[in-house]
């Protein structure tokens, strides 16, 4: 039996695309060495998930043309899409997703009205690059569900890792 290994996730001042890239490398590692083989109920919510993340997150150039009040909603979307796939699954899959969504997490406290410190119940507004940060975490977040709903293709070949991934490591969506 291989040593038990704990994933530590990065910490959040990484930035929510690094951690997502840390995590979902743990999920293909443990992909391609089948400590986690997804089921079939895995890898269709894996795919209706990944689906949902696109809808709610457009490509970089299209997002960035967004006013702050729209990428702000675009990316609660995208943690509400897995807040509901979280609520419907168990294991392995849950907890990448549980992990996912504790990555994404600082954008519940942003928001794109003005407000004084008095009453924004300590939220705050984010820059355009943490905006940017959060939405290529979603778009790595929809390759890496993509992969795993495919099973074990992603990682497991005699080419695993040699894929040719975009700069934010998003290879697989057309609208990046």
């Amino acid at each position: 039996m291989p040593p038990h290994n704990t994933y530590r996730p990065l910490p959040p001042d990484a930035g929510m695309s690094a951690q997502i890239a840390d995590l979902s490398a743990e999920a293909e590692r443990q992909l391609s060495q089948h400590l986690w083989d997804p089921t079939e109920e895995d890898a269709a919510l894996a795919r209706k998930t990944a689906s949902g993340l696109a809808e709610a997150v457009g490509e970089a150039a299209a997002q960035e043309r967004l006013p702050a009040i729209d990428r702000l909603e675009h990316l609660r979307e995208a943690l509400a899409v897995l807040a509901i796939a979280l609520a419907r699954i168990h294991g392995p899959l849950a907890w990448y997703l549980a992990q996912a969504c504790t990555a994404l997490s600082p954008v519940l406290r942003w928001r794109a009205l003005p407000a004084d410190r008095q009453s924004s119940f300590g939220t705050v507004v984010p820059s355009s690059s943490d905006l940017a940060d959060a939405e290529r975490a979603v778009r790595r977040l929809h390759t890496a569900l993509t992969r795993a709903a495919a099973g074990t293709e992603a990682g497991t070949g005699a080419d695993a890792g040699t894929a040719d991934t975009g700069t934010d490591g998003c290879e697989g969506r057309s609208d990046i």
